[in-house]
């Protein structure tokens, strides 16, 4: 796959998990694919990526299901 960023081949796609939102209004995406380019370091998102995104935020309450996930807070010692 060629880089959008730096237009050489050998770009791939990665799949993540990605968070939106705090608190009571956490958004959690599975499986979000970002290409990533090894020659420039680069990571990006997609148009069609980012309009799925959006299309999910939108529709939350039919395309989500609610799991339990365990939260730590960074404290510096």
């Amino acid at each position: 796959m060629i880089c959008d960023i730096c237009g050489k081949n050998g770009a791939e796609i990665r799949y993540v998990t990605r968070s939106y939102g705090k608190s009571a209004n956490l958004l959690i995406i599975e499986n979000v694919p970002v290409v990533s380019c090894p020659n420039c370091g680069e990571s990006y998102l997609t148009a069609n990526t980012l309009h799925e995104i959006e299309r999910i935020k939108v529709h939350r309450k039919n395309l989500t299901k609610i799991k339990s996930v365990a939260v730590a807070e960074f404290v510096e010692a």
